[in-house]
């Protein structure tokens, strides 16, 4: 079992490469149909506590023991109170089953593309499906913390736009 570092605290989100396999050969080429260009990030989750993450899944969103290596923390770049941490743990939990969605990634490049689809902005703002970005977006969201200020679609986003934002964030604090 992996430990989680100590200054990560519940609330905080993780990204991770998936490695060499097909879902993450395809989660990296979706992503750069979605402009994110090339990060090794295709995969992300929100610590809850207890060295525990909710995390989107094929099967749907799983609370899980955390296991993974190489990680990219929110950590100490999102600044959050006590009470947002909580919220923030607070909602992940409650997308525990919420069913995964590739059409997701479909429907995230339409809307790049600018493809006028009746229904696409609902479809990709919908919590009933998730892929695992979305629902650290809206886990946040849920608790009134915004990660991005650039006024786009709700729940369009990308573990690599998640990697790109901390990436910024990193270069501002050096």
């Amino acid at each position: 079992m992996t430990a989680v570092p100590k200054k990560v605290k519940a609330g905080d989100f993780g990204l991770v490469p998936m490695g060499p396999g097909f879902a993450a050969r395809s989660i990296r080429v979706a992503q750069l149909f979605n402009g994110d260009g090339f990060t090794d990030f295709e995969h992300a989750f929100v610590y809850v506590e207890n060295n525990r993450i909710v995390e989107a899944a094929p099967s749907g969103a799983r609370l899980s023991e955390f296991g993974y290596s190489n990680v990219l923390w929110s950590s100490d770049l999102i600044t959050l109170t006590n009470r947002q941490r909580d919220e923030i743990a607070s909602a992940a939990m409650r997308y525990v089953g919420t069913p995964y969605s590739f059409l997701d990634y479909l429907a995230l490049t339409a809307h790049r593309l600018r493809i006028n689809a009746p229904g696409l902005q609902e479809y990709v703002a919908s919590s009933k499906h998730m892929i695992c970005s979305q629902l650290v977006d809206q886990s946040y969201a849920d608790a009134g913390v915004h990660l991005f200020t650039d006024n786009r679609w709700p729940g369009y986003v990308t573990p690599g736009m998640l990697a790109q934002l901390l990436y910024s964030k990193l270069v501002n604090c050096s």
